[in-house]
């Protein structure tokens, strides 16, 4: 599992600091825990946020994924969470992995701030 980045190494290009905007965007708008966004290796994007229903507990990064993989995406380039936890859980970086072990995930605090750029392995 390899750390993450210091601040001052993370530079975001505009597609990655896209996928910021548009986790934080989602969250915001549902009112949840987390939002995620990833981008396939067609430059697709899906959003989505955490489900927490009494029989159905998903991440937002796992239902982007699904959402994702639902459409046809076989890899990903990049993925992002925005959420006040200041983590990035194991299921999560297992997910990504699954379709890119080299795909960089960013998190970043409710703020949009990006906190954290992780390899998901």
């Amino acid at each position: 599992m390899s750390d993450p980045a210091e601040l001052d190494d993370i530079e975001l290009d505009a597609e990655d600091a896209k996928l910021v905007t548009l986790a934080r965007t989602a969250r915001a708008r549902n009112a949840a825990a987390e939002g995620a966004a990833v981008r396939d290796d067609t430059g697709r994007t899906y959003v989505a946020t955490s489900v927490e229903l009494p029989s159905l507990a998903v991440s937002a990064l796992q239902a982007a994924v699904v959402m994702a993989v639902a459409s046809g995406a076989a890899g990903l380039e990049a993925a992002a969470i925005v959420s006040s936890s200041g983590q990035v859980g194991e299921h999560d970086r297992a997910i990504v992995a699954d379709l890119n072990a080299a795909a960089p995930i960013f998190l970043a605090g409710i703020d949009g701030v990006v906190t954290a750029a992780l390899t998901p392995s």
